[in-house]
């Protein structure tokens, strides 16, 4: 048993330790002022998001960037709410942007949804968000600056949560930094494992070239993930990760246990699906070093092991990942939230291993939708 413990933990040290090298490697990047070259579609597909699209909208319209560069497609997948109704004097009053209603092919609706409006893009850039995220003003200025700097084909970018309240709202933005800190540090050490379809760009020829998401569109959710293991194993050199505080994208944290559940449970899904060693690797790790904690403190109430073993594979489990945490905070000017970190410490091995277990076993709901395994 000790060699196991001893084993997982410094496995799992050397994942985290070498994501923390790697999002250091990512320079930080400010986009300089150049004039605007690289014309945009926006991508957002969205099912009953009444309340969250007109907050979109409005950051769209303030953008800076000429708007004879980019147009805007919105694609509804069957919202039953007034989601329409309340984007149509928006997009009146727009002349570059269209809404469209998806056509199903696949089990992936959002899959669906984004094929659907690449195939009517007059650009050959194309970048997706979602339907409740707000943009940044700079937004595709920077992406613009960025690909006029570099030779890229996939440019994933930071996402984050904005206007957390409470431990619950806490617990998932920490839950987010430390993702968007393994995303990063995944393009650092030159193993992209990890992105955010919320603030993802890439062109039409990459996604005609690796054939979209045929061969994995039996996975309802992966739109970027996947795409980006195409595009790693296509094009590496042109995979690249926009480190910029201009390029975030914010959206809001859930507002009950039963809906962070089934996100998590969504996002953990498709894990199972990932073709890219590596990915699967880091995802077993993170999985069997929080089961090896719970695992300790059964063993440790039942006497078998040493309450202090114990307390060692905690600290150093929830010290490194405080490092690794604490990088992506302070890139997000989000560090006063780390307070919370020791109470979500405590709870997240459990959470993490249900969540596990659920999307294994079980399955999820979204969007009024049912996903059984």
């Amino acid at each position: 048993m000790m060699a196991i413990i001893i084993t997982i933990t410094v496995l799992y040290v050397l994942l985290i330790g070498s994501l923390c090298w790697g999002f250091e490697r990512v320079t930080s990047f400010v986009p300089s002022s150049v004039k605007a070259k690289t014309r945009f579609t926006i991508i957002v597909p969205f099912r009953n998001e009444a309340q969250n699209i007109p907050l979109l909208l409005a950051s769209i319209s303030c953008l800076d960037y000429p708007k004879a560069m980019f147009e805007v497609i919105l694609v509804d997948d069957d919202s039953t709410d007034d989601s329409r109704n309340n984007i149509e004097d928006f997009v009146e009053s727009q002349g570059n942007i269209q809404v469209i209603r998806t056509t199903r092919s696949t089990t992936s609706p959002k899959k669906d949804a984004i094929t659907l409006a690449i195939s009517l893009a007059t650009t050959d850039w194309i970048i997706t968000t979602d339907a409740d995220c707000v943009l940044p003003k700079q937004w595709l200025k920077c992406f613009d600056a960025y690909i006029q700097e570099h030779d890229a084909a996939l440019i994933a970018a930071p996402v984050s949560y904005d206007g957390v309240h409470g431990f619950l709202q806490n617990f998932q933005l920490l839950d987010v930094l430390s993702l968007q800190g393994a995303t990063i540090g995944g393009f650092g050490i030159k193993k992209p494992f990890l992105c955010n379809g919320a603030n993802l760009a890439y062109t039409k020829h990459l996604f005609n070239e690796v054939n979209g998401f045929e061969g994995n569109s039996e996975v309802a959710s992966g739109d970027d993930v996947f795409l980006l293991e195409k595009a790693s194993a296509s094009t590496p050199h042109q995979v690249h990760y926009l480190k910029s505080k201009h390029a975030i994208v914010t959206t809001k944290a859930l507002n009950s246990i039963s809906a962070l559940v089934n996100q998590r449970v969504r996002w953990a899904a498709k894990s199972s699906a990932y073709k890219k060693l590596f990915g699967k690797l880091a995802g077993s790790l993170v999985f069997a070093q929080n089961a090896l904690v719970i695992t300790c403190l059964c063993l440790t109430l039942f006497g078998v092991l040493s309450a202090h073993l114990l307390l060692y594979v905690f600290l150093i489990k929830t010290g490194i990942d405080f490092v690794h945490i604490y990088k992506s905070a302070a890139f997000f000017n989000q560090s006063k939230h780390l307070k919370h970190y020791a109470l979500a410490a405590f709870i997240y091995p459990f959470f993490s291993v249900y969540v596990v277990v659920i999307a294994v076993f079980i399955g999820y709901h979204w969007k009024d939708r049912s996903y059984q395994k």
